[in-house]
């Protein structure tokens, strides 16, 4: 988690050919607070400066003697491991502007400097590039530890009983850290009752869900699908879950959270990687809000008519569109309705005649159990499921969510409880 302290001692660097300039920006940036702040006024430096101390941000001005900050930034980009330039331009000429995101800049503050301008400026590009290389740190980590289980499942097939049993512990361990992604139960917020189920299709998967209980009272909850089976799967779908959480946590509304996240996504993963995602938000009266991010429909299940609605929306998939926005659509979660999202691989699902499960069946079960509850929903959910593969390995994880609003209008508060997850 990026911390305020670890923004106010990133290391910054202020380049400008004029002193009285540089001078400026110092001042401004320690009286915001920030403690680790150089500078140059030669811009022949610049490359040979960021080599040796790798800064966190460069305040690089763009019209200077000799070589200019275009020139600078080609510099720039021989040294960061794929491209990504920890750079704010300065700049009076307008035209520059867009030349210059064009050119690898993150973002650009105008002369005469304003102090609530650079402050805000500085510190979102610092807070995304924090993350972005705790991000990468993390996911180094995590390929160096598939690599070498990866390895190892291939001598599986030529080591004696006693190193296949020692390799199938580290896979199992590998699925145990998997698992440790999801929450291990699941809290039962005020008024609402949760019940949750995944099932990978390998040791890994892609699929996860999480919730966050606010102190302003609101419940936030995510089912998540990334593209892929197994370890890559799971890679990407730890960076996501690592990264939406940060955000959430720190107070970031969701829609803003999922911009950033789909910025990230769009800038570290792989051109054929992608991830669908439904976020709903909801107070404890029952009135929300939710994003559905080129996920399958979710269904409302109505307790007062036994009608099923359908929440879909028209936001893209997260990581193909560096400028997707997504924006949260209102829905409200009334005593007795239930709400039911789920991965794909629900229905699509296969049995030993390759037949779909399909989103017939699953509104049937939710149209004829939804007045016993959700867990009628959920336990006649997980028979259906295994009743109908009958043992047939599954192409894609299973994964679903079940909230009910079960609190009756003026009722008392519920007691806290907690509810296990089920697994298989």
């Amino acid at each position: 988690m990026i911390s305020t302290a670890d923004i106010l001692t990133a290391r910054i660097l202020v380049v400008d050919d004029q002193k009285a300039n540089v001078l400026l920006l110092e001042g401004m940036l320690r009286v915001a607070g920030y403690t680790s702040v150089e500078s140059t006024t030669d811009p022949h430096q610049v490359c040979e400066l960021h080599r040796r101390h790798r800064y966190a941000l460069i305040l690089l001005d763009l019209q200077m003697p000799g070589i200019d900050g275009f020139q600078v930034m080609e510099g720039l980009k021989e040294i960061e491991d794929g491209g990504y330039l920890p750079v704010l331009v300065i700049t009076a000429q307008p035209s520059h502007k867009l030349r210059a995101l064009e050119a690898g800049a993150k973002d650009f503050v105008s002369k005469p400097f304003d102090m609530a301008e650079l402050r805000a400026r500085v510190h979102n590009i610092l807070e995304v590039r924090l993350l972005h290389l705790a991000t990468r740190k993390y996911s180094q980590a995590l390929e160096e530890t598939v690599r070498e289980l990866e390895a190892s499942r291939e001598l599986i097939r030529l080591k004696t009983l006693q190193e296949q049993a020692r390799n199938q512990r580290e896979l199992d361990l590998a699925q145990e850290t998997q698992n440790s992604l999801l929450p291990r139960f699941l809290p039962q917020f005020e008024n609402f009752r949760i019940h949750a189920f995944n099932s990978p299709t390998r040791y890994v998967g892609g699929d996860f869900y999480d919730f966050l209980h606010l102190s302003s009272g609101r419940s936030i909850g995510v089912l998540a699908d990334v593209s892929g089976k197994g370890i890559p799967a799971a890679l990407l779908s730890s960076m996501v879950l690592g990264a939406l959480n940060m955000e959430l946590y720190s107070g970031t509304e969701p829609h803003q959270a999922l911009n950033r996240v789909n910025r990230l996504l769009y800038e570290k993963s792989l051109p054929f990687q992608f991830v669908t995602l439904f976020l709903f938000v909801l107070n404890p009266d029952g009135m929300g809000m939710f994003i559905s991010a080129g996920h399958n429909p979710t269904y409302l299940f109505r307790g007062a008519t036994g009608e099923i609605e359908t929440l879909t929306s028209s936001a893209g998939i997260l990581g193909m569109f560096d400028v997707a926005s997504y924006q949260p659509e209102s829905f409200r979660l009334g005593e007795k309705d239930i709400l039911v999202i789920y991965s794909d691989g629900l229905t699509d699902a296969q049995n030993p005649l390759e037949e779909m499960f399909g989103d017939e069946r699953l509104l049937a079960i939710i149209r004829q159990h939804g007045p016993s509850g959700s867990q009628a929903i959920e336990q006649e959910l997980l028979k259906a499921i295994q009743e109908f593969t009958d043992g047939t390995p599954q192409t894609d994880d299973v994964t679903f969510v079940v909230i009910e609003n079960v609190r009756a209008h003026g009722a008392a508060n519920p007691a806290p409880q907690m509810a296990a997850i089920a697994r298989p």
